[in-house]
């Protein structure tokens, strides 16, 4: 059994946590946690593509220009190559899942 309380965890960002919930060459799913008015830097996958899903709190992210909205329990797919950013733009704590396939790992080109 993994959960966020035994997973191997790391610090991002600005004071942002992840939880390495599964960490295989094929895949990642990774637990993140963003405080209130937070945000990751633009970037893009070479290979992987993407899956975010909302556990709490509302996320608004950028893909390729485009803003979207989702709140707790939606979710949204992000292919390979395109740029992309996540926001907390909210006052209270964001929670989400990133499934990764391949695993992201030296996989990440920040834009320019």
């Amino acid at each position: 059994m993994i959960s966020k309380h035994n997973a191997p965890h790391y610090k991002w960002g600005e004071n942002c946590d992840g939880w390495r919930l599964v960490d295989k060459a094929n895949k990642s799913i990774i637990h993140e946690h963003m405080p209130a008015g937070t945000c990751e830097a633009r970037h893009f996958h070479n290979k992987a593509e993407q899956f975010f899903f909302v556990l709490s709190g509302i996320m608004t992210i950028e893909l390729d220009g485009a803003k979207y909205q989702l709140s707790a329990h939606e979710g949204i797919e992000v292919p390979a190559l395109l740029l992309h950013q996540v926001f907390n733009h909210s006052n209270s704590s964001l929670e989400f899942l990133v499934i990764s396939q391949p695993n992201t790992r030296g996989d990440r080109i920040a834009a320019e």
